[in-house]
């Protein structure tokens, strides 16, 4: 199910624990739609609660600097009913954290339509649709590198379907 809808004011990017996928994409993200001339707020949490407070993972901080983004000052922090109310759209990594978040806003007791729609991260992206951005986290190098090709890769495809509405 794609979801068709013109730009969002506000979005959410989460994965696990907030500091590999989600800040990277957080950076990413604001830089791309920056770039592209859209005024939209963008956060990053995680559906976890072990790394809140904590920097991004050295690891995602390197890489992502060598590809000229700066996710150094970013916090970790988790995924709360609010963010539910306060944000457009929220974008899982991946299918688990999808269900989590699914979950989470089936326990607002509000109606459906007035939260967050939820989306898989890579749902509009014709390379990537459909796929999970994987945790880089337990891996090397080149899985970090492999997360920030997806994760541009994504948001580009997000932003140029915001463009046709």
């Amino acid at each position: 199910m794609l979801i068709k809808a013109c730009t969002p004011s506000s979005v959410l990017l989460v994965c696990l624990g907030n500091i590999c996928r989600s800040p990277t994409a957080e950076e990413i993200f604001r830089q791309q739609a920056a770039i592209a001339g859209l005024d939209i707020k963008i956060d990053s949490a995680g559906t976890g609660d072990w790394h809140i407070g904590h920097a991004p993972d050295t690891r995602a901080q390197r890489h992502a600097k060598l590809n000229g983004y700066n996710i150094s000052k970013l916090v970790a922090r988790q995924v709360t009913a609010d963010d539910f109310r306060s944000f457009d759209l929220i974008l899982a990594m991946d299918t688990q954290n999808l269900a989590d978040l699914q979950a989470i806003k089936d326990g607002i007791d509000e109606p459906a339509e007035t939260l967050a729609k939820l989306a898989l991260f890579s749902e509009e992206d014709p390379t990537y649709g459909g796929d999970d951005v994987p945790d880089p986290y337990h891996g090397d190098a080149e899985d970090f590198e492999e997360v920030i090709k997806r994760i541009e890769s994504s948001a580009q495809a997000w932003i140029e379907s915001w463009k046709t509405c």
